[in-house]
């Protein structure tokens, strides 16, 4: 595409530098200030803009070089030894992860910088899936135990299902202006919101990502000190997949280059994260105790004053199972030097190009300390443009309990299921807790810490408050907006939620 200009009719002709008149002077073709690029290798990607940002050649010319030369040599010395790494968010790579546990898929989408969907426990019958076996307890006397109660409650999840859905049937019978194909789809969407508390975190799922070579290079050494066998196995696997090429194409038949090859050369298990949080939770066994507090509210808003008190918070909070305003309120009282002792111990042995782990991240204005159940936190887990923190994963704040399982008449059948598959569970953490964590039915209430801004607790709370979400975390949306209100009430009124009190079970 050529744009051709031409001068005003009636314009003067104005001169040029050497004296000629500009409406003499040969104008030249504009190239297209606009250039798409066909899909390459992520590596090969990063190389093509980051030599286009290093040379006066245009972007034909410097996928000509690349062509012909190596960019594995060209990351080495600029990602790797010179520390270059805004080169590495050039280059995207497409992930997929099939037959994993919901334990995996919450780790795997444990980056802020991330793009990707996982299966949905609305739409789909996971039933028709599998329970995967944790690495942990393959040839244990612990693994019937598991497979026999996993099964149990899998069948009790397809069971409610047709019950429940039989009763709201029943409730909220077809409008006649509805397709039956859609009502017969509405419905058993909100059967399986209730049924999917049944589901347990060893649940088979699938999700797929697009992420830079940073971010995929951060989340592997992530995963490679994972406690989950596991998710310690699938970084082993991904490291792998990075050095060969693409397994899944649209044209199979077109040679194909490795994904990103030299980033796998790099990826190893980041040590030094672990050993941060191994050190930390040390310290706090010896050195950090509450005491006497009081529970707060499910969605409890803090707003600490000081960033060292709340990076100290936040590093105890993460290998605690405390609330987060108790443990601001005693770290708090500290000295400045017991305070930083805290994140000195963090930070022991840091090499100097290690970014800042995650508790570190201080300063927003909104800090929501949220307990939910498990299948809520999958989706809240889904906004990142928060700093989150999670706390481990246990059964000692208890299971929820959706009231729809009484007016269905299967409350009884769905409190006996539970019991059962907590008993199933203690046994199993006596060969392997983490492996225990499989059997934690989606009901399981677990606590997370949200940081962010303003516009970000809008966005929640207004988009997850809506009919059409699900009652558990259409719950925490409308608390954030209470609690907002509650301390700033001018701002909270802007938030236009929507309470939970208002339903509309056929709407999607």
């Amino acid at each position: 595409m050529y744009n051709h200009r031409f001068p005003l009719r009636g314009a003067s002709r104005r001169q040029s530098p050497s004296g000629a008149s500009a409406a003499t002077m040969p104008e030249q073709p504009q190239a297209a200030r606009v250039v798409v690029l066909a899909p390459m290798p992520a590596e090969k990607s990063a190389y093509a803009l980051a030599r286009y940002s290093r040379s006066a050649d245009s972007v034909a010319q410097s996928l000509e070089w690349v062509a012909e030369h190596d960019s594995g040599k060209f990351l080495d010395s600029f990602y790797f030894q010179y520390g270059h790494a805004s080169i590495a968010d050039l280059g995207h790579c497409i992930f997929c992860f099939e037959g994993i546990s919901e334990i995996a898929a919450i780790e795997i989408a444990d980056e802020q910088l991330w793009d990707g969907q996982a299966k949905s426990s609305r739409y789909q019958d996971f039933s028709k899936g599998r329970i995967i076996l944790p690495d942990e307890l393959i040839g244990s006397s612990a693994e019937p135990v598991y497979r026999s109660a996993a099964s149990a409650l899998l069948d009790e999840y397809r069971q409610l299902h047709s019950a429940i859905r039989e009763h709201l049937a029943e409730v909220h019978p077809k409008p006649a202006d509805m397709h039956p194909g859609a009502y017969r789809r509405t419905i058993d969407a909100r059967a399986y919101d209730v049924t999917r508390y049944m589901l347990v975190a060893g649940i088979s799922t699938n999700i797929g990502q697009i992420t830079s070579i940073r971010t995929l290079e951060k989340q592997m050494r992530r995963m490679g000190v994972s406690e989950y066998a596991e998710v310690r196995s699938l970084a082993a696997e991904m490291h792998a997949a990075c050095a060969a090429p693409a397994s899944c194409s649209l044209d199979a038949s077109a040679p194909q280059d490795p994904v990103a090859p030299t980033l796998a050369k790099y990826a190893d298990p980041d040590v030094a994260r672990s050993g941060a949080i191994e050190r930390v939770a040390e310290w706090a066994r010896q050195n950090f105790n509450p005491g006497g507090f009081d529970q707060p509210a499910d969605v409890d808003l803090v707003r600490p004053a000081d960033p060292l008190d709340e990076m100290a918070a936040t590093w105890l909070y993460a290998v605690t199972d405390y609330p987060f305003r108790a443990i601001l309120e005693a770290v708090s009282g500290w000295n400045r030097a017991r305070r930083m002792e805290v994140l000195e111990t963090a930070l022991q042995g840091r090499n100097r190009r290690d970014e800042l782990m995650l508790p570190f991240r201080s300063g927003y204005q909104y800090v929501f300390d949220i307990v939910c159940d498990i299948g809520a936190y999958r989706d809240l887990h889904r906004h990142r443009r928060c700093q989150q923190v999670h706390q481990r994963l246990g059964d000692s704040l208890g299971c929820e309990r959706p009231a729809l399982l009484d007016e269905a008449g299967v409350g009884d059948r769905y409190d006996k299921a539970l019991a059962a598959t907590a008993e199933a569970r203690a046994t199993v953490g006596e060969v392997s807790d983490p492996a225990s964590h499989y059997l934690l039915p989606f009901a399981t209430r677990c606590r997370s810490l949200f940081k962010m801004d303003f516009a970000e607790a809008e966005y929640i709370a207004r988009v997850r408050s809506g009919v059409k979400g699900h009652s558990s975390y259409r719950k925490v949306a409308w608390e954030m907006r209470q609690r907002i209100l509650e301390v700033e009430p001018d701002l909270g009124r802007l938030i236009q939620a929507t309470p939970p009190w208002e339903e509309d079970a056929l709407t999607r």
